[in-house]
């Protein structure tokens, strides 16, 4: 596995849940694909999105585990889906789903690095227009910074 918290493999622009908890699990079997999680932190991310909504504003929603799941996260690694039509979350639209495994507490700054991105519209507006994953990693290649 890369040591990148974010690869491109990572990044797939025509996701196709429609549901919360689908964009949930399309993202977690992202990061047991990667190598970065066990298949239980799944349960934890779907666990920690009963506790309190993970969207954040701006299209964007960040699922990740409870501090509970620590032990089924293998490295630190991230996913972004992205969905042409919005994803009800909890009452807000979400076209942008990142999920997030963070080892050693490693999410904390790769979880600012988004916040910044999703903080400004103009970026928004390139993610959600990106023509292909290369260019998705080159909005948010900060992430990969923030999570070394």
């Amino acid at each position: 596995m890369s040591s990148a918290v974010l690869t491109t493999d990572r990044i797939i622009l025509d996701g196709t849940a429609r549901t919360r908890e689908e964009a949930i699990e399309e993202g977690a079997r992202l990061l047991e694909a990667a190598g970065a999680v066990t298949a239980d932190y799944a349960a934890a991310m779907h666990e920690r999105e009963a506790l309190t909504s993970t969207y954040m504003g701006s299209h964007l929603a960040i699922p990740h585990g409870t501090n509970e799941a620590k032990a089924a996260i293998l490295a630190s690694a991230m996913t972004v889906v992205r969905y042409a039509e919005p994803i009800d979350w909890a009452g807000n639209p979400v076209r942008v789903v990142a999920c997030i495994a963070g080892k050693d507490g490693g999410h904390m700054a790769v979880l600012s690095s988004l916040a910044l991105v999703f903080s400004d519209e103009a970026a928004v507006e390139q993610l959600l227009a990106a023509p292909d994953a290369a260019s998705v990693l080159a909005l948010l290649g900060d992430v990969n910074d923030a999570g070394e």
